[in-house]
């Protein structure tokens, strides 16, 4: 995987005047997230919940009394008094709040997507490191302990499939399944190289929302790395799974439990030096040969963690050590543009082979066909 990770240490956060004292954060948004950002940073070493701003005062108002923090209904109200603030603001809010903060000086952990546009997310990744503050963006599920510990089955990766589904969530519906659960695993792929994108083959259905509700994509890299991720907001049955293909074998990640299933190939596989037909007369019964010898099969038992709270820690750390966050701007602005370019492509999809525009994309109309039932003899 490209990138490192830095130890943890938590250092005091040091003022101009040189007083060691607690970070002081704010949380913007008091909806489901917002609130387990605020519950969770008074976990937090090295940070203060200062503030809550929403502009439901009567819902900002109950998250800062359970968290005895001040309740803002506009930023401008706490932006002097603030170091840091998390932005849980609905995704089409990021941008401007984003900017307000940032032209201030301020370091901002900014809820995924980015922002709504690749425009936007890289104008804002780009303001971020002018002004010389930390921006950490949200995608959580590099934190999750099934992926940080594939180890090398995560180097030089040829071959990803993933699958994320949940029920309708009834949230988040300024933006389609693309923006709101596909764009983990885009993040989680573009981690695995800094190759850009050399094709986009996607496809994607509006249901029940104005945005598309499932999705499919095929991403093909400039290193040969291959990716297909299908995404579903509409799924009876919940699904964060993904399954890696390298040199070093392929690992089954189970991000909702979390598990990691890895198989390791021996090195006449590896080399290309295994032949079958001189392995065994009898490929019938070869199986047990084939796992004990060739494709070693291991199951780690991963202890739980709260990914939210390692990404707090995370920004809280970046900001003071100086040094990059696991997910900066620059990746989250990445992660935008290539949802982007799979939005645009899913516009573009023609269902039924026509020029007719009510039949291509998302929002394609389901054509009436006629059967005629022959008559009886």
């Amino acid at each position: 995987m490209t990138g490192s990770r830095r130890p943890r240490v938590f250092p005091k956060f040091t003022t101009d005047g040189g007083m060691n004292r607690d970070l002081r954060v704010a949380v913007i948004g008091t909806g489901h997230l917002g609130r387990i950002h605020a519950k969770l940073l008074r976990q937090v070493a090295g940070a203060e919940l200062l503030a809550v701003c929403d502009p439901n005062a009567a819902a900002c108002q109950r998250v800062a009394d359970d968290h005895d923090a001040r309740a803002c209904t506009d930023v401008t109200q706490c932006i002097d008094d603030i170091d840091a603030a998390v932005i849980a603001a609905p995704t089409d809010c990021h941008a401007a709040i984003a900017t307000e903060l940032i032209e201030a000086g301020k370091h901002v952990l900014v809820e995924k997507p980015l922002a709504i546009s690749a425009s936007d997310a890289n104008r804002l990744a780009m303001l971020a490191t002018h002004r010389g503050v930390v921006m950490q963006v949200g995608h959580v599920e590099r934190f999750n302990p099934a992926f940080t510990s594939l180890g090398d089955y995560g180097n030089d990766v040829k071959y990803v499939e993933a699958t994320r589904a949940s029920r309708f969530p009834g949230r988040c519906l300024d933006v389609g399944v693309v923006m709101d659960l596909m764009i983990h695993d885009i993040d989680l792929v573009l981690a695995f190289t800094d190759a850009p994108v050399r094709s986009i083959h996607a496809s994607g259905l509006s249901v029940v929302s104005s945005h598309e509700d499932i999705a499919e994509v095929r991403l093909e890299f400039e290193c040969g790395l291959v990716a297909n991720l299908k995404a579903s907001r509409i799924s009876p049955t919940p699904a964060r799974d993904m399954v890696v293909y390298s040199p070093a074998g392929f690992a089954q990640i189970d991000f909702g439990k979390p598990a990691l299933a890895t198989v390791a190939v021996s090195d006449s596989i590896s080399q290309r030096d295994f032949r079958l037909e001189a392995s065994t007369d009898d490929p019938l019964s070869f199986a047990d040969d084939l796992f004990s010898e060739h494709l070693q099969c291991d199951v780690q038992e991963l202890e739980p963690r709260n990914a939210i709270l390692d990404e707090l820690h995370d920004f809280v750390v970046s900001i003071q050590s100086g040094s990059d966050p696991v997910v900066h701007g620059a990746a989250g602005a990445r992660a935008v543009t290539v949802a982007e370019c799979i939005l645009d492509e899913i516009a573009r999809r023609d269902w039924y082979g026509s020029a007719a525009s009510e039949e291509c994309g998302a929002h394609a109309m389901v054509r009436q066909r006629i059967t005629r039932r022959r008559a009886a003899a």
